[in-house]
């Protein structure tokens, strides 16, 4: 009997340790809780997973961030408890990515998937020449987050990886940007001699030389090709040149009519509804957020009676499940405003095609108008979601 009652002592102490550390992970799981819906709610453009765990006595955080800043407000408040703790998350990008923190894509289209995997679900896409940060590195694969902040997987294939110097460079060079839907990059000054790659619209390549008929180009990877002048434009030219883009958004709208869904899809190639959206307002000069459910975030309100009145031209347009007593509205899809007497939009389900409001309409669409949730104006709105591509892209 002596002998059991240090041993109950011991249960007791273990007992009450693990009491006083669940109870601290509790708290710490709380602080992070809000720091992430505060600072990073949406995972697709922030991360910030830190898990608590005890070990020997010993607090350690595991996890990975690419938000310095809140996570030094997490681990403020562990110093301010005077918490004893080993740090083992990773800080995005870190030592996996060495120096080479940017990447510049290499092919005409670039599969961007949410896992390093090529069986993963496809969550956007990269055109020829697009500017990407890196975060970090699983395999054949490399964490990459788009102008839009979007934050996915990508084949080391479809890229080629810079470090900030040879980034920089790549940026301030004068290049051309692809006008046509489809078309070649060949090797030499003739649409007859070889192929070097398709190229799709949107697609930049550096600017070398030039003649009466063909633009010589770099790839970010150095391969040297012609591109006819008649498909694409010097970049800065049409950017600075850009039509009024009311009537501008309608004709590149109208441009992709028939182009094929793809879930993920932002290219000529297979495009889905916010792809859809985002590829016409690229076209404009504008990046905007990659999905519907994120694009109903920026831009301002309009037609809040849901009459589809006082709409304008390029007005998003957004449907999906209405919000009742127990569940939350739900954006599931998205379209644009053509404002003409027909009452259509334009939108990408299917294909891309042309959609009415009005019954009398051949193209009415029932279904989309029962779940219409309502509209954003992102033309001349200041927004920071908004990136008006002529005041400079920030990576």
């Amino acid at each position: 009997m002596r002998i059991l009652k240090p041993f109950t002592v011991l249960i007791l102490i273990l007992f009450m340790s693990c009491e006083n550390d669940t109870k601290t992970i509790n708290e710490l799981q709380n602080i992070h809780s809000i720091l992430k819906t505060t600072f990073a709610p949406d995972k697709r453009v922030e991360l910030f997973d830190v898990h608590f765990e005890f070990a020997d006595n010993q607090l350690i955080l595991e996890g990975e961030t690419t938000t310095k800043k809140v996570f030094s407000i997490l681990l403020d408040s562990l110093k301010n408890r005077k918490l004893a703790f080993t740090n083992n998350v990773r800080v995005l990008p870190d030592s996996a990515v060495g120096d080479k923190h940017f990447a510049v894509a290499r092919n005409s289209v670039i599969n961007i998937r949410s896992k390093p995997k090529h069986s993963a679900e496809l969550g956007t896409q990269g055109l020829l020449g697009m500017s990407l940060k890196v975060l970090d590195k699983k395999g054949d694969f490399y964490r990459v987050q788009t102008p839009d902040n979007y934050i996915s997987w990508v084949d080391k294939g479809g890229i080629t990886r810079m470090n900030k110097t040879q980034f920089d460079a790549w940026n301030q060079s004068k290049k051309i940007i692809f006008t046509q839907n489809f078309g070649y990059v060949h090797v030499d000054k003739s649409v007859n001699s070889e192929i070097i790659s398709d190229i799709t619209l949107g697609g930049i390549l550096q600017y070398v030389s030039e003649d009466n008929v063909f633009y010589e180009v770099k790839y970010p990877d150095n391969r040297i090709g012609f591109v006819n002048k008649n498909e694409a434009v010097i970049y800065n030219y049409w950017l600075k040149n850009l039509e009024s883009p009311k009537e501008n958004i309608e004709s590149i709208a109208k441009k992709m009519n028939g182009f094929p869904y793809l879930w993920g899809g932002t290219s000529s190639k297979g495009i889905d509804c916010s792809g859809f959206t985002k590829m016409v307002y690229l076209m404009n000069g504008f990046i905007i957020p990659r999905d519907a459910s994120q694009q109903i975030y920026a831009g301002k309100t309009v037609d809040n009676n849901l009459t589809f009145e006082g709409l304008q031209k390029g007005d998003l347009l957004f449907f999906g499940r209405k919000a009742t007593e127990d569940k939350k509205q739900r954006v599931t899809h998205v379209g644009i405003w053509l404002g003409n007497d027909k009452g259509e939009f334009i939108h990408a389900s299917g294909n891309v095609h042309l959609s009415s409001i009005n019954k009398k309409e051949p193209n009415y669409d029932e279904f989309n108008k029962n779940r219409y949730l309502g509209s954003k104006r992102y033309l001349n709105i200041e927004d920071e979601k908004i990136i008006n591509m002529k005041k400079g892209i920030k990576l």
